[in-house]
């Protein structure tokens, strides 16, 4: 199993792997968000949360997981997304290319600085890009009507795209819907072109979406998070 899952994801940046949490898991975790006092979804910070570094760490140990993941790799971000009728929003076609950072430093590789929730965050050149993996892990069924995330498979590898490219490269490529059962997580690379619809249904998807990378970044940079590293 191991293998075929990492094969795929070499291939085409994105794989699901099933059951990484039990119903039951996935209970406790909602219940740990929802009682958190932080920004609510979309937050960035949960990694600060001694539950969630404990959880990344699990997931590290999970069958399929551990394949995907190299063992240098430590947990750098956890965000939590809400996606229901009361909590709608569509997500443009895109890559993810910015990284939360502890401080701001000058360096000409080093593109496209802002701040959100008072962290620092810049696009790093496509080298540093292509090792991150993100771990989407679904704390519900995230069927058709939900939003699920489409993806163009294989665009991983293409580097950094512009909006005209972005869009030429899904023309050519197509795109897959994601449909992912809870307790599964969905891996991708970030530089993999996704988006996402509104959810049209009245269910409720709501995602841990962490973000592995290597312990040591370039150029000076040190990640965001300080504490509890996994």
């Amino acid at each position: 199993m191991q293998a075929v899952l990492a094969a795929a994801f070499m291939r085409d940046g994105f794989v699901t792997v099933p059951d990484v949490l039990g119903i039951e898991e996935c209970i406790t975790a909602l219940a740990e968000v929802q009682g958190w006092s932080g920004n609510g979804p979309g937050s960035r910070h949960l990694l600060s949360l001694p539950w969630c570094r404990q959880l990344a760490a699990q997931l590290r140990e999970v069958n399929g997981l551990a394949a995907l993941i190299p063992e240098s790799h430590i947990a750098v971000q956890c965000t939590y997304f809400e996606k229901s009728r009361d909590t709608n929003w569509l997500v443009a076609l895109h890559q993810d290319m910015g990284i939360a950072v502890r401080e701001r430093i000058e360096h000409p590789a080093l593109t496209g600085w802002s701040i959100k929730e008072e962290t620092h965050f810049v696009q790093p050149p496509r080298h540093v890009l292509e090792q991150l993996v993100a771990v989407r892990l679904h704390l519900d069924d995230c069927g058709a009507d939900d939003g699920p995330l489409r993806v163009v498979p294989g665009s991983h590898n293409m580097g950094v795209m512009d909006g005209t490219r972005a869009a030429e490269v899904r023309n050519e490529r197509g795109e897959v819907s994601c449909l992912v059962a809870v307790g599964a997580a969905l891996v991708i690379r970030p530089l993999l072109l996704h988006a996402s619809s509104k959810a049209t249904g009245s269910s409720r998807r709501r995602v841990l979406h962490f973000l592995f990378g290597p312990a040591h970044l370039p150029y000076g940079l040190d990640w965001a998070a300080t504490t509890g590293w996994v």
